[in-house]
């Protein structure tokens, strides 16, 4: 099967020379996504908006790619600080609450200072 890319429009994609997401067959994958609002291109301060932000660019990208939140069998969650954990189900629960893909999280330095989280995914239909 040929490869599909999927482009979100981000200036990164062409700056870094990524895709937002590579279709392979069966399989979706969803590059790390931070939390810039896709309508205003701005940057909220709350990890819970920025979360709110990256799960609507990955949706936007699984729909595009034929895919939806209902077909992701993992996620990886990456903060700049520990005590996001608690507050991240405020985004991710509605979208993974009934899915309940595998997860990890990890704490990390994102590439600007005001990114406080950024979200892969991986989807497979099959």
């Amino acid at each position: 099967m040929p490869r599909q890319l999927i482009s979100s429009g981000s200036p990164f994609e062409a700056q870094v020379g990524y895709s937002r997401a590579v279709v392979q067959g069966d399989w979706c994958f969803v590059a790390g996504t931070t939390g810039t609002d896709p309508e205003t291109k701005t940057m909220p301060d709350s990890v819970v908006d920025q979360g709110v932000n990256a799960l609507k660019v990955i949706g936007k990208a699984l729909e595009d790619a034929g895919f939806s939140f209902a077909d992701v069998v993992r996620v990886t969650y990456y903060i700049t600080d520990p005590a996001y954990w608690d507050d991240l189900g405020e985004a991710t629960a509605p979208i993974f609450g009934a899915t309940r893909p595998a997860a990890s999280c990890v704490v990390v330095g994102l590439v600007k200072p005001e990114m406080k989280i950024e979200i892969e995914v991986t989807a497979f239909k099959g």
